[in-house]
């Protein structure tokens, strides 16, 4: 076999392949299998992420982080290092921060109640089983219910939904932002 046959990541799967005990031994020296491994985890677990942000039952900004450091692993920290992945773990604080504030500054907003958000917390774990139609539904509903039994109010109860609604998407909007400032900064490392 050639020396530099394969370049440098077919060169220790090759190596081990040809000959055993000539495998690296040195920490950092993966198979072609696992690095490839890491790249395939870090796409799946970007890609599930973004799902989680509009789907609760996955944290979104958790798994963008751990797929962008799955991706940085697979390099051997050498594109995306320590930094980077500070950055883009802050990012992930902040898009988590948003994720539990949205709902419940849109409801609060338009005149919530304290029986109003917990209308909407209840509906967001009752809508959890039934998907994004539940999860878009629940909270308005079950806030708009709580508001009406504690004032039957009806005009305020249904500002109260709206706010609800309008939390929910302008949330999830700013999720999105966010999680393509933290897709945006490992691209950038990524291509620097």
């Amino acid at each position: 076999m050639k020396p530099g046959v394969g370049g440098p990541l077919l060169a220790p799967l090759l190596a081990a392949a040809a000959f055993p005990a000539a495998a690296p031994a040195e920490p950092g020296a993966w198979s072609l299998a696992f690095v490839i491994a890491l790249y395939v985890i870090g796409v799946a677990l970007v890609v599930l992420g973004l799902i989680g942000l509009v789907l609760p039952v996955l944290p979104g900004g958790p798994l963008i982080f751990l797929g962008v450091l799955a991706v940085a692993w697979a390099d051997g920290f050498s594109r995306i290092g320590i930094a980077g992945l500070v950055v883009i773990g802050a990012l992930a604080v902040l898009l988590a921060v948003v994720d539990y504030l949205a709902g419940v500054v849109g409801a609060r907003r338009f005149g919530a109640s304290y029986w109003g958000l917990a209308g909407a917390f209840l509906g967001f774990l009752a809508g959890l089983p039934f998907g994004l139609p539940g999860l878009v539904v629940g909270p308005i509903a079950l806030a708009v219910a709580l508001e009406l039994l504690r004032d039957r109010d009806v005009e305020r109860a249904a500002k109260v939904g709206l706010g609800t609604l309008i939390g929910f998407v302008v949330g999830t909007a700013i999720k999105y932002a966010i999680a393509f400032v933290m897709l945006g900064v490992a691209l950038v490392l990524w291509a620097v």
